[in-house]
């Protein structure tokens, strides 16, 4: 969604670096560069105005004039104000200190409140909460049987005593929800409320009657991020209207501009709290403001990346396979492999984890076209295989190799080339896990040497040996008994004196008592 800004500014910030210093005008051409990128992102006039004056007025300031590198300081002030318009903090759900905790859900429709309900029960699910599902979207057709099938999806319990279709009383659903919420020791009730194709009185009301019924500790309102400026508009109608304590995006994936996401933080005063960024049921999450303008910058995301990696890996397990890889890299087999790419694969969209890594909006076009199905290639052909061929794959021969591609619908070139992939990245993974740092690369003090050894340098000519039989004779048993004294002795003959003798300092014996 926020490609094309991304693009803009990126193209902004290049003109600046490697000036030693900024002048007026080039802060005033960079303002520039930036508010036209904003406005083409549809983020709201007035949001834009506030954002450039706070730029400029900090970049004209002491903070950039006396900064080393002041198109990087240009850099810091815009993501910080990018942060701020977002929100600022990150905003956590209130939760009530006698349960059931109430949150609401309201918006227009359309806007996916039904579809986000239940990504909001799975997700406090997974926070250790047990939630109900309440429908109270009476009118739309087939609501009610939605909200069912998505619950059921999310492993969540739902509430439905009406079946909708414009027959019951939506009030009278969500007050009944709170008791059997008690009843049954569901500690958070959701509930999903009737939208409209526009803002009017009839929906105003409603929304309002259902809040002073369940009195609400928090009030949601779902807005539909590709909507653009409208839904500023809504919101802000919401607000004034019904009331309503943070906003969730949805559908965060599409293509449209993000301006909306950008503005309805800033223009109602109410921060923007979970943000969900596909259709399945876990793309949803907390919504961090620092994180996103991080995004935005191309500065990617690896907090991000670092939770859903601890949410996906276990611990033992991440223990278990560096010890193996540390043992030698024919510890690591096929098998390993298969299950290290299916815990990667349970963390979303290969192309999503990507985009998070810094530096990834330079070659998002590469991204975009991966293909997810090579991952699903790759298992196919390892399973294809016997226990004893991926234990040790040096034994897939020619024919190995065409019954392999055989049974997983590939060509032998295809079972040839992962074979060789494996071997190298089992090679690389083994170097790292014995700290001989990455291939090719100058190993960490400490760690062991990086990639390929340089050749020694030949040491400069000795002694010639002595062409007299008896002497060299003696030569070679003096220098076997040299051997013998540095095997015995790891400093080497010339330092087992001064070894045999050695003192720690005074300092050091006062500090070792």
């Amino acid at each position: 969604m926020f490609d094309t800004l991304s693009d803009r500014l990126a193209a902004t910030f290049k003109n600046l670096r490697g000036r030693g210093r900024l002048s007026e005008a080039d802060i005033d051409a960079t303002a520039r560069e930036i508010r036209i990128a904003l406005l083409e992102a549809d983020v709201a006039l007035p949001v834009v105005r506030a954002f450039i004056k706070q730029v400029k007025d900090r970049a004209n300031g002491l903070e950039v004039s006396q900064a080393l590198n002041p198109a990087q300081q240009v850099i810091k002030i815009v993501n910080e104000e990018l942060v701020g318009i977002l929100g600022g903090e990150t905003r956590r759900v209130r939760f009530a200190k006698q349960p059931p905790t109430v949150i609401m859900l309201a918006g227009l429709q359309g806007a996916g409140k039904t579809t986000l309900a239940g990504k909001l029960g799975f997700w406090l699910k997974s926070q250790g909460h047990a939630p109900l599902l309440v429908a109270c979207d009476l009118q739309r057709p087939n609501a009610v049987t939605q909200l069912s099938v998505v619950a059921e999806r999310a492993g969540v319990a739902v509430f439905a005593p009406e079946a909708g279709n414009g027959v019951g009383d939506p009030v009278k659903v969500a007050k009944d929800s709170i008791e059997f919420a008690k009843s049954k020791q569901y500690d958070v009730v959701i509930v999903d409320t009737a939208g409209r194709l526009g803002v009017d009185e009839e929906l105003m009301r409603q929304a309002a009657d259902i809040r002073d019924a369940v009195s609400p500790d928090e009030i949601l309102f779902v807005v539909d991020a590709m909507i653009g400026q409208d839904a500023v508009n809504t919101a802000e109608a919401f607000r004034d209207g019904v009331g309503f304590d943070g906003v969730v995006l949805s559908k965060l994936d599409g293509d449209a501009r993000g301006g909306a996401a950008l503005s309805i933080a800033h223009v109602t005063g109410k921060q923007i709290m979970f943000a969900s960024n596909g259709e399945k049921l876990d793309e949803f999450d907390t919504f961090h403001p620092d994180r996103m303008a991080s995004r935005i910058l191309g500065m990617g995301d690896m907090l991000s990346l670092i939770e859903k990696a601890e949410q996906t890996f276990s611990q033992a397990e991440a223990q278990k396979m560096a010890e193996k890889l540390a043992k030698g890299p024919k510890e690591f087999t096929l098998d390993d492999f298969l299950s290290q790419m299916e815990q990667v694969r349970k963390m979303g969209s290969i192309s999503k984890l990507l985009g998070m890594l810094p530096g990834m909006g330079q070659i998002k076009d590469q991204i975009a076209n991966l293909d997810e199905r090579d991952v699903d290639r790759t298992a196919a052909i390892i399973k294809s295989m016997t226990p004893a061929e991926r234990q040790d794959p040096t034994i897939l021969n020619g024919s190995r190799r065409a019954r392999v591609a055989k049974g997983s619908g590939t060509e032998v070139s295809a079972v040839k080339n992962l074979v060789e992939r494996f071997f190298e990245a089992r090679k690389m993974m083994s170097r790292m896990a014995q700290g001989g740092g990455m291939p090719g690369m100058p190993g960490m003090p400490g760690m062991g040497g990086g990639g390929k050894k340089k050749k020694q340098v030949k040491q400069a000519k000795g002694k010639q040996r002595s062409g007299n039989p008896m002497k060299r004779k003696a030569e070679e048993a003096a220098e076997a008994a040299r051997r013998a004294e540095q095997a015995d002795n790891p400093f080497g003959a010339a330092a087992a004196p001064e070894a045999q003798n050695f003192e720690l300092p005074d300092e050091f014996k006062k500090f070792m008592g």
